[in-house]
């Protein structure tokens, strides 16, 4: 148990400071683009590690337990895949990384952080009949109090329409949904199955559709131009790799071996310290006393969540 905390901590770290790395990386190439990139990448590592697989594969054992197991999936597995793929890549980071874009790094984590783990409960509560108990309740309350000190500083007024950045602000409150669908998809396919497997398949669905979206956006050019470029490749690389192949596969583990309401509370730690990194980094964050004490407040929300 104690690894699988570790485990989560070490992923959110990666999740926490892609943000600001995305607020960086979409000055040198458009957001779907990018996206592209980190998916594209993270495909080919895949394709690697399946080339030197059947390279080193002699027994013939061993290649009629690879034919089991991809005749185990069956067409409602096929069907998760392809929704996980939809909600958890393609149109998740298409929106999420066009949302720090407009309104940088922080608010966009604020919102898959805090949303995310609520919508995540709720679901689960209907398809995996979990407990949802009072401490639990009141420490996702105490959570969303802090988040929303931690990153507004209080001001209510940055979330309302009439400010010039709303669009930004509603591509990031979708976010939180879908990927609260990719995790209930994701944890809805057999936990028989290959968690790096399954992985492997929702990059390769994620990374079809994002083709599709940047042909259709009319971008295929300007990725084309910008994928080698060094700070765009370097960027792809921790995105695809490091967040996603290691990342992902953290989650999806958390989620199998913990219920699902315990692995969403460490989302709440992200805002925290994305807004760390992005002070750090200069990304024109202002850091105000609400701030801090929101942040501590999310800490103490989680230790509430995760007492038993």
């Amino acid at each position: 148990m104690l690894f699988i905390y570790g485990l989560l901590v070490l992923m959110v770290f990666l999740w926490s400071f892609s943000f600001v790395l995305v607020d960086i990386a979409v000055e040198f190439i458009p957001p779907t683009s990018l996206a592209l990139t980190r998916f594209l990448l993270a495909s080919l590592s895949f394709l690697i590690v399946d080339l030197y697989l059947f390279i080193r594969r002699n027994q013939r054992d061993e290649e009629t337990s690879k034919t089991i197991e991809k005749r185990s999936y069956m067409k409602l597995d096929w069907i998760y895949l392809l929704i996980a793929s939809f909600s958890g890549t393609s149109l998740f980071f298409a929106l999420q990384y066009a949302a720090i874009e407009l309104i940088g790094p922080s608010l966009p984590a604020l919102f898959v952080c805090l949303l995310a783990p609520v919508l995540i409960t709720v679901l689960a509560v209907f398809f995996f009949n979990e407990r949802l108990t009072k401490l639990k309740i009141m420490g996702y309350i105490i959570a969303t109090v802090g988040g929303f000190l931690l990153v507004t500083g209080g001001d209510l007024r940055t979330l309302t329409p009439e400010t010039p950045n709303f669009l930004g602000y509603l591509f990031a409150l979708i976010t939180p949904l879908l990927w609260a669908i990719y995790t209930i998809s994701t944890k809805k396919i057999s936990k028989s199955k290959s968690k790096i497997t399954s992985l492997k398949y929702i990059a390769y669905f994620g990374t079809l559709e994002l083709f599709i979206f940047v042909f259709f956006k009319g971008e295929f050019l300007i990725f084309a131009l910008n994928i080698l470029n060094p700070f765009v490749l370097i960027s792809g690389i921790y995105l695809g790799i490091g967040c996603y192949v290691f990342g992902y596969f953290i989650w999806q583990k958390s989620q199998n071996e913990l219920k699902s309401s315990k692995g969403a509370s460490f989302l709440y730690i992200e805002p925290f310290l994305t807004l760390i990194f992005s002070i750090i980094l200069n990304r024109s964050e202002t850091i105000l006393i609400w701030n801090i004490i929101g942040g501590i407040i999310v800490l103490v929300a989680v230790l509430v969540i995760n007492y038993k």
